[in-house]
Parts: C-alpha cells; structure tokens; sequence
C-alpha cells in the first residue's frame, strides 16, 4: 500500500471540507483539529486519521486569515506532544504486565532488546517516526513498551512534534499556494524523511570513525 500516494488529494479534500466547517463553526475548530491530532498520535488504531495532509490544509487556510498560524502551531504542537506521551505510558503499562507473564508469542528477552536499542538510537527514532504515516503511530507505545526512560523520549518528542508541526503548518502558510509544492506533496514528504536518516547516517558514520580511532590508540 503506498501510504503518500493519495496525500495531495486528500490535502484538497480537508482544504474544502475545513473551510466549510471553519464558516459555519468558526473558532470551534482548533478544538477539533485538537482532538484529531492528538487522536491520531495517541491510538495505535487510528493510524488512518490525517496526519501531515491535515496541518498543511490548515496551514494553506490560515494563509487567507481564516485562521492564525501561530495558534494552530502552538496548539497542534501540543496535541501531538500530548498524544505521544499518553501512547508512551499506555505502552509501559502494557510492558509491564507482558513482563510479569509469560506469552509464547513474545519473549522477554525482545523486551529487553527493545529497551536497548530505545536507550540508545530511541530519541533519533522518535523525530524521524513524526514525519511516517503509521509508523509515528507505534514508535512512542513500542519505546514506552521497551520501557525507555521518559525523560529521554519527552526530550525527543517534544522536538519532534515541534518541528512536525511547525514544518508541514507553516509550509502549507508559506508555501501552499505554490502548485509545484501542492502537486508534489507525497514526494517532499519522502525528501524530508530522508533527509533526516542522512544525517542520522553521518552521524552514525561520525561516530563509528571515532571509536575505531580511539581504539587503535
């Protein structure tokens, strides 16, 4: 299933469907935009609710004045970061009762690994998973189930639902107008998601260089 194919239509569809609920409720909608993001990153069954289509459509309406950027970008920021930490806990507790029993289907040992891997590379995998459909869905409950420290992952969530937000609502303001940008939304998605697994690969390269030369040493 190709999970961007279908964004640039779905941006013109909550455009239309927004502005006409925008006149007729009008200053309602923060609290439903509210709710739908912080659903989509809570639930790890509502990975099908609009994501990054949804804060572009809002971005490009508030260029005409009908609503504030800044506001949609503080409030919907908050929402993301508040759905990330409630699926985090929801995880944890689960973690916590897979490990007091015994399944067949999961061993513990993957627990442990999970919570390994979170400790170490979790804050990198928490930012890129923001910009993947789904994928942003069950990062923070997998990091809550491998019980990652939350005082790491609010780090990261934070940042990654600030720079969510603020790149997909202040894209659709500033840039949303341009039909290249709308045409191609799918597509600078993708761009953006590997932008950032380049830089975590340099890093990673960075990193790798300097325990092989103090080891040598």
């Amino acid at each position: 299933m190709d999970l961007f194919g279908n964004l640039t239509n779905l941006i013109n569809d909550l455009e239309g469907e927004l502005t006409s609920i925008i006149t007729f409720y009008g200053d309602t909608v923060y609290i439903v935009l509210f709710i739908v993001i912080c659903a989509e990153t809570l639930f790890v069954f509502t990975p099908f609710l609009p994501g990054e289509s949804l804060l572009f459509a809002v971005g490009i309406i508030a260029s005409r004045g009908s609503l504030n950027a800044n506001t949609l970008f503080i409030l919907l920021s908050a929402a993301a970061i508040i759905g990330d930490s409630a699926n985090f806990w929801i995880g944890n507790f689960m973690g916590s009762i897979i490990f007091k029993k015994n399944f067949r289907f999961l061993k513990k040992a993957y627990l442990i690994k999970a919570q390994h891997f979170y400790e170490k590379h979790g804050g990198k995998t928490i930012i890129i998973a923001r910009f993947i459909p789904v994928t942003r869905t069950f990062a923070p409950f997998i990091a809550g189930l491998g019980a990652m420290t939350y005082s790491r992952f609010l780090l990261f969530n934070i940042l990654g639902g600030i720079l969510w937000c603020a790149t997909f609502v202040y894209g659709g303001y500033y840039f949303g107008s341009i039909k290249f940008i709308r045409e191609n939304f799918s597509l600078i998605i993708i761009i953006i998601v590997l932008i950032f697994l380049f830089a975590i690969v340099i890093k990673l390269f960075k990193n790798s260089l300097k325990k092989a030369k103090l080891q040598a040493e």
